[in-house]
């Protein structure tokens, strides 16, 4: 069974750091692409960050992000992490792990995401 358990998020201040995690159940931790989406009130969900297989570890940053927030592995746990820097204000909305439902290069649409964690708030106050 595919679980994704999200843990992290909260409140900070604009310049502040936040760390996510994402512990992921399966075969899907490593075989498959797994991406953070944010969704913030009156917009679609967003994929923010992506991370290829395993085997090839590509990632890959949408520009709003990019430089400031880094994806990373923990193979030992089969959790994935999102640490934020210099969040700013606009980085507020809700933070959710998910993992593509077919071995492949990872795609930026919602529908190719058949497994989701629990959404995560984030707030940054200016």
């Amino acid at each position: 069974q595919v679980q994704l358990v999200v843990s992290g998020g909260g409140s900070v201040q604009a310049g502040g750091s936040l760390r996510l995690s994402c512990e992921v159940s399966g075969d899907i931790y490593s075989k498959n692409c797994l991406a953070w989406f944010r969704q913030v009130p009156g917009k679609e969900r967003e994929g923010i960050v992506f991370i290829w297989p395993a085997a090839v570890d590509i990632t890959y940053y949408v520009a709003s992000v990019r430089g400031r927030f880094t994806i990373s592995r923990d193979n030992a746990k089969n959790t994935l992490s999102l640490q934020m820097n210099m969040l700013e204000p606009e980085d507020t909305g809700v933070y959710y792990c998910a993992a593509m439902g077919r071995t492949s290069e990872c795609r930026g649409s919602v529908y190719e995401y058949p497994y989701w964690g629990q959404g995560t708030q984030v707030t940054v106050s200016s």
